[in-house]
């Protein structure tokens, strides 16, 4: 698994098809105030936008929300900021500020009833590893058939990254302070054409078990056959994920997954077995009438070798006209 350099944290040429993207992602998580966020701004030139989305984990059940676009005709990668959030590149590849002062709404995830609050963030990300990812140059032509038929769905070039957050988060009345010692998260970017309708379906994860063992990667469905893609970080070296084999278990709409069990493969032969207890889902609805395509975004509790760690159990599902997924639920 390729280590990326810092130029990577800056914008990339922007080629012409309509849905070239160039984004930036963040998660995080403190189990001591229990609370966390994921965050993406994307720049789409060709179409002239940028959009944001920031979910802000709150203790309990419950998410806080802020959604915006403006028009952005041009790549830019030092003035991200878009409906009160902004992401400030600090040092490349190393740390980025995240602020917010938003207006914001606040789900109950068991009732879906919201209410309105004012947000404040300001935390920081500083890495714990190198990047690690492919810059979108080869990709297509090493990897056979599988992706290329993902080359004009969810980008060329992309990486990951574990770090460590600091600072505060505060949502009406109700401020958090996150601990330096064990706030984790992991952050990516993707560039390329980036079109959310067109995987048949995913299992993506972002797993961070202590400051010397990082989980990431991806099993996507395409037309050709699955494309599993991924890295381990473990004792200072990365190694790549070569399949993810995977089980679950569901909730009673047979949609929204409450377990994880994970076997994740590296290209040295060593068997990687996790286990996620998922603590929460928040689940993302976009499409028209002829597809749904529905994200559930899982916090998730990770057990590995007997440590305990915390990210993302992410599961992107297409779903037919009566709300069930295009490809069963493994």
């Amino acid at each position: 698994m390729p280590l990326l350099d810092a130029s990577h944290d800056l914008a990339h040429p922007v080629e012409d098809d309509t849905a070239w993207s160039e984004s930036y992602y963040f998660n995080g998580y403190d189990p001591s105030v229990d609370a966390g966020l994921f965050t993406r701004i994307g720049v789409r030139p060709n179409e002239g936008t940028m959009d944001v989305g920031l979910t802000v984990w709150l203790p309990g059940d419950r998410v806080a929300m802020v959604r915006g676009v403006h028009d952005q005709r041009v790549m830019v990668d030092d003035d991200l900021a878009v409906a009160g959030v902004r992401f400030q590149r600090l040092v490349p590849m190393r740390a980025w500020r995240l602020t917010a002062d938003a207006d914001a709404e606040v789900m109950d995830l068991a009732t879906r009833v919201t209410e309105p609050a004012r947000l404040v963030l300001d935390v920081t990300f500083d890495s714990l590893m190198p990047a690690v990812g492919v810059d979108g140059q080869t990709r297509a032509t090493r990897s056979g058939e599988v992706a290329m038929a993902t080359a004009g769905v969810t980008g060329k070039g992309h990486f990951e990254q574990a770090g460590r957050w600091t600072g505060s988060i505060q949502c009406g009345d109700e401020r958090l302070t996150l601990d330096p010692s064990v706030a984790r998260g992991n952050r990516d970017k993707s560039w390329g054409p980036r079109r959310w309708g067109g995987p048949r379906m995913w299992r993506w994860f972002s797993i961070n078990v202590d400051d010397r063992t990082h989980f990431g990667g991806i099993r996507l469905g395409t037309t050709e056959g699955d494309l599993h893609r991924g890295w381990v970080w473990t004792d200072g070296e990365a190694s790549s994920i070569r399949s993810w084999e995977i089980s679950s278990d569901l909730a009673d709409d047979r949609v929204t997954h409450r377990a994880t069990r994970v076997r994740a493969t590296d290209k040295m032969d060593r068997v990687h077995e996790l286990s996620g207890e998922v603590l929460r889902v928040h689940g993302i609805r976009t499409g028209g009438s002829d597809r749904i395509t529905l994200v559930n975004e899982g916090l998730t509790r990770w057990t590995y070798e007997g440590r305990t760690g915390y990210g993302i159990s992410e599961y992107l599902h297409q779903l037919d006209d009566r709300g069930r997924p295009l490809v069963p639920i493994e």
